[in-house]
């Protein structure tokens, strides 16, 4: 305990230090959040900065191995750095599906050269990820996949197309599912491949949303040839690596549920409620949404600490299980929920679209809304996650 207290007073004076001003008020877009990679441009040098100082310390990936670019910290550690965070305010220095999915598989199952190769670039925010898994007619069953990669001797040559590939029009690399053996039965035909976007034979068609922003593609393949090199794990052992990173994907989506900048950029929903609505002696002065209000922030805490208890049940070095599928789960109807409850806190000025009548914050919240609506169906439907608890979380027979 005197070790944290004084590694929390170190980490708290660091911050204080290093985390610029601007970093420390909310995003009032999705557009300020940093991905990273080769295209980001910075418009505002003080997020570069964040970025940079973070990385530098390992602490946008704090508890992988310093010799990947992480920060080697404890769990135990990672925990106060990340209050410390949260004390000031300060916003992510780095959002990357590098983080969240694919670096904790590449810790798994990677080789030395591909971890030193990709890892490192992940944790800086050079290289700018996207997931190539579900297609037209594999969806909710991925393992249905037909994209093929044939094997040519020295390198694969994929064919194929893969839909609702996240941000795919900003990434620099893909990890992307394959089909290595089409006699196989489905499960075991598929392998995990990294390539370059850039690689010729690739190409991108974003999909607009009822939000009016286009974060999901259609990605397509044509002859792109993949060295093998880039193959992780063993050809048509993919199924493995598919479902650990599926895991981590829903542990991070189920992560909507805490609620950070839930509110468009405009503080908590708490806060939004006061100005909105009304305050009375410090209290929302409507007693029906401060009911509501009141919930919401109970649910939350209580679906955080689950959470933070799981982790700590969990084995050092075992990543999330099937109790991923219930923090999805959970996770993203409460998502949803929060936005309703923002919507309705916002009243008409939650109606806008555009115009000078909306404030910034106020567009954000509508168009997050209706954005909130595809948390249901992204990263696993909820239907699949309840079949997954079903079986694997409650052992309840087909």
């Amino acid at each position: 305990m005197e070790n944290l207290d004084s590694f929390r007073a170190d980490v708290a004076k660091w911050l204080e230090q290093n985390c610029p001003p601007s970093m420390r008020k909310p995003m009032t877009s999705e557009d300020e959040t940093n991905w990273g990679g080769k295209r980001k441009k910075y418009a505002n040098p003080e997020e570069k900065q964040w970025l940079d100082r973070m990385a530098a310390k390992g602490w946008t990936c704090p508890t992988w191995p310093k010799q990947y670019g992480g920060g080697g910290l404890s769990n135990a550690e990672a925990r106060v750095l990340a209050d410390e965070l949260r004390k000031i305010h300060a916003r992510p220095a780095l959002i990357s599906f590098g983080i969240t999915m694919l670096g904790p598989v590449l810790l798994e199952y990677g080789t030395e050269e591909q971890k030193k190769e990709h890892l490192p670039k992940i944790t800086r925010g050079e290289i700018r990820w996207c997931q190539g898994y579900s297609e037209p007619g594999a969806g909710s069953d991925l393992a249905g996949l037909q994209t093929r990669a044939e094997d040519k001797g020295d390198h694969y040559l994929v064919n194929g197309q893969k839909i609702w590939t996240s941000y795919a029009n900003y990434a620099d690399w893909i990890f992307c599912l394959v089909r290595t053996d089409t006699n196989a039965p489905k499960h075991d035909g598929i392998s995990f491949l990294l390539f370059d976007m850039e690689s010729p034979g690739v190409s991108v068609s974003p999909i607009k949303l009822i939000s009016g922003s286009s974060p999901f593609c259609q990605t397509f393949f044509q002859d792109v040839k993949v060295p093998k090199k880039n193959l992780v794990g063993v050809k048509n052992g993919g199924w493995t690596i598919a479902k650990k990173l599926l895991q981590h994907e829903r542990e991070m989506i189920g992560g909507m549920g805490f609620g950070l900048g839930a509110s468009g950029g405009g503080g908590s929903i708490d806060q939004m409620a006061k100005e909105y609505v009304g305050e009375d002696n410090g209290r929302i002065s409507d007693s029906v949404i401060r009911d509501q209000v009141a919930q919401h922030q109970m649910d939350q805490r209580c679906f955080m600490t689950t959470v933070r208890r799981s982790m700590e049940e969990a084995k050092a070095g075992q990543g999330p299980g099937a109790a991923s599928s219930m923090f999805k789960l959970y996770g993203t109807e409460m998502n949803k929920r929060r936005y309703e409850l923002l919507v309705k806190i916002l009243g008409s000025q939650a109606l806008g679209w555009e115009g000078a009548g909306f404030k910034p914050r106020e567009l954000a919240a509508t168009r997050e809304w209706l954005r909130s609506k595809g948390n249901s169906i992204e990263g696993g439907t909820s239907e699949v996650q309840l079949n997954i608890i079903a079986k694997r979380v409650l052992g309840l027979p087909d």
